[in-house]
């Protein structure tokens, strides 16, 4: 370590040199948390999000780092100088840039053979985003061993080290998740961090042989040419928010006639609508929610019932309240205005008459008059990814004060047949606030799989054994409770959900531990 310092233009040197070794710090641990965040939406399309795909990313994306910082203290102790950081971070670019040609050839591979989502989600991770996290690993203490040798106050050269990696790791998680998703997509942000790597290590190449940078530069037109071949640019999303990677497919195979389209978020489709019937629902569970309300309520007062939605989606059913029942007051509570927008201008919504409010639904409720709907509708569960904080007792009860005394409380759920143990314990959990609860289904698998359901709650009256399709699709359902009572596990030893404890994940642990179709 350095002690003498005769010449002052060697301090200011040696100065300058740290800053730039503390920038090159910074800027590649913004990198990596860039990688990080973008993980979750790259891989959504093919496991959507859940706690358990973020597990993966955050514990593979540290034990990559973990490795790296052991690495490059080796590295650094063993001579690696400012050429090690500058290959390190190059390599570091071109992995980047691999993850899209590596995603071509992961993706079928996963899909083939059939993974649980827990598998397929870790697998994802460690395939095309460990590597990057061990080289990014590697620079910190590499950089921060090549400072010591400058200035002999170690615990000010290791602090600030450590600090700047954590403020680019800041920067990087915010800048991410709050604008380069929404305004570059999950392509651009890959190919964007893979050129700063690549700028960020050719400094440290000046006064060496042209050899690597050549090399390296090769070695990234080779990966863009293969992606390309590979189509590994192309997106699979037509659209890129905050929340959801957003498609629209053409369904018009499964209308009766014409044309219908449907919204496909992440990985699940979240609603069909019909070009020029509104009123037509194609979704046995969707129909299924607005013949409840019409059995509930009777044809005369469903014709100007009070609606409110939590989620929008593909506002299929909204639509079509609006379009069958022009008096009645339709309320959606939609948390992504491009989940809106994309519903507008490609899936026939017109959401002229209705109030739509782009915010959470529980904080919409929570400003509401008390007694203000007759039926509240959560259609915001998306797959595996719940809302935890829309399906607790303290919820519910926020539901309750918002109905009218004869008001209907309904919810799809998607959940593992023969036991669907987060639906019961969402029974379970409503039946405190409810006299009324029961769960319905249009058809009864051979097998287990995962499904639709379907569940009603009020404190009026008792809904029938069976309901007919009074309209639309030819469609009948069952009230199910009973059945579901007696089978698989008993209620008693399910847990009554609230805001402290809601373990989703463990309810609906078939769909991460075992194959039931995706």
């Amino acid at each position: 370590m350095r002690t003498d310092r005769p010449i002052p233009e060697l301090i200011v040197s040696d100065r300058l040199r740290i800053a730039w070794y503390g920038l090159t710090i910074f800027l590649s641990s913004a990198f990596l948390l860039v990688l990080e965040i973008l993980a979750g939406r790259l891989i959504a399309p093919y496991v959507g999000v859940s706690l358990y795909t973020w597990t993966a990313i955050i514990g593979v994306i540290l034990a990559g780092l973990s490795l790296g910082n052991w690495l490059g203290g080796i590295w650094a102790d063993r001579g690696g100088k400012e050429l090690a950081a500058g290959i390190t971070l190059a390599l570091a670019g071109l992995f980047s840039l691999g993850i899209l040609f590596l995603l071509t050839l992961v993706a079928p591979l996963i899909e083939a053979r059939a993974m649980t989502l827990l598998g397929a989600s870790f697998f994802y991770v460690l395939a095309l985003f460990f590597i990057p996290a061990v080289l990014l690993g590697i620079v910190t203490p590499l950089l921060t061993t090549l400072a010591l040798g400058l200035d002999r106050r170690t615990g000010h050269i290791v602090g600030r080290m450590h600090a700047l990696a954590a403020l680019g790791s800041i920067l990087g998680t915010f800048l991410t998740g709050y604008l380069l998703v929404q305004y570059l997509g999950t392509r651009g942000i890959v190919i964007g961090t893979a050129l700063g790597l690549f700028l960020l290590a050719l400094p440290f190449f000046k006064g060496t042989s042209r050899l690597v940078p050549a090399a390296v530069l090769a070695a990234a037109v080779g990966l863009v040419v293969l992606t390309q071949a590979r189509n590994g640019f192309s997106n699979p999303c037509d659209r890129e928010s905050t929340y959801f990677c957003i498609r629209v497919v053409d369904e018009s195979e499964r209308a009766p006639f014409g044309v219908a389209r449907s919204l496909v978020l992440d990985h699940l489709v979240h609603g069909t609508n019909h070009e020029s019937e509104p009123g037509l629902l194609l979704a046995p569970y969707v129909q299924l929610m607005d013949e409840l309300a019409l059995e509930h309520f009777g044809g005369e007062k469903a014709a100007s019932l009070r609606w409110f939605f939590a989620g929008g989606g593909a506002y299929t059913l909204p639509r079509s309240v609006r379009a069958r029942t022009p008096a009645a007051a339709v309320t959606v509570a939609e948390l992504d205005p491009l989940v809106t927008r994309t519903a507008e201008e490609r899936l026939f919504l017109d959401t002229a008459g209705m109030r739509v409010v782009h915010e959470d639904a529980r904080i919409v409720l929570e400003r509401e008059s008390s007694g203000l709907y007759d039926v509240i509708v959560a259609d915001a569960f998306h797959d595996i990814s719940i809302p935890y904080h829309l399906v607790t007792r303290e919820y519910a009860e926020l539901v309750k004060s918002r109905l009218a005394p004869d008001g209907l409380y309904l919810l799809n759920v998607l959940d593992a047949f023969p036991d669907p143990r987060l639906v019961k314990s969402m029974m379970k959990t409503l039946a405190a606030s409810f006299a009324h609860v029961h769960v319905w289904m249009d058809v009864v698998p051979p097998d287990a799989e995962r499904m639709t359901f379907v569940i009603s709650a009020s404190n009026s009256r008792e809904p029938p054994d069976v309901l007919i399709a009074r309209r639309g699709l030819d469609y009948r359902w069952v009230r199910a409770t009973e059945p579901m009572m007696k089978t698989g596990t008993p209620f008693d030893r399910l847990p009554l959900l609230t805001d402290d404890f809601v373990p989703v994940e463990r309810l609906v642990a078939e769909f991460y531990f075992e194959d039931l179709g995706r």
